[in-house]
């Protein structure tokens, strides 16, 4: 009978010290600002949310950059345009974030294409694992909401716990924080 208390009591010790183990790995957790930007307005944003909330900042930079004339939404053969047609497209981005299971929470950024997030911002998303973590988007946009974006992507990755994200058009460091704090 004692035999068995002890093993009892070892066990509850082990388990005791794997809780807290695993409490202490997701305290150590980093924030991450991972953002698109072809014009540099989604960057600026990006650069203040980073200080603000003493995360690490990633940009997530395509393979071959986008030229004027990719961006060029009136051009219905332009490269933005094309991508943004095909719902597949997934455009190659340069893979070089390190260690990104370190970050519990992601602040993801892009301009809003076609009342959504462009397409580059999936293959980002489908190359690094964020099941389980947590992901803010915010974006730019001369006249649309994120609406969509948050909710197709709910829709798409729904291993990732979503909150849904900002617009932060010419946002103030001030303004950043205030929102970020409303997060909490």
């Amino acid at each position: 009978m004692k035999k068995i208390a002890l093993l009892a009591a070892a066990l509850l010790i082990v388990l005791g010290a794997c809780g807290q183990q695993k409490k202490q790995e997701k305290q150590k957790m980093k924030t991450l600002v991972a953002y698109f930007s072809a014009t540099g307005t989604t960057e600026a944003i990006a650069k203040k949310l980073a200080e603000v909330t003493g995360a690490d900042l990633y940009q997530i930079k395509p393979e071959v950059p986008y030229t004027a004339a990719d961006l060029d939404w009136h051009d219905r053969q332009s490269r933005s345009t094309l991508e943004m047609r095909d719902k597949n497209s997934r455009p190659a981005f340069v893979k070089d974030l390190e260690k990104p299971e370190q970050y519990g929470t992601v602040y993801l950024g892009f301009p809003i294409w076609w009342y959504t997030a462009p397409t580059i911002i999936n293959t980002f998303l489908e190359t690094y694992d964020f099941s389980g973590k947590t992901v803010i988007l915010f974006a730019t946009s001369g006249s649309s909401s994120l609406d969509n974006a948050n909710a197709l992507f709910r829709q798409n990755y729904p291993d990732i716990k979503w909150i849904d994200g900002k617009t932060l058009n010419g946002a103030s460091k001030e303004d950043i924080a205030e929102w970020v704090k409303s997060l909490k």
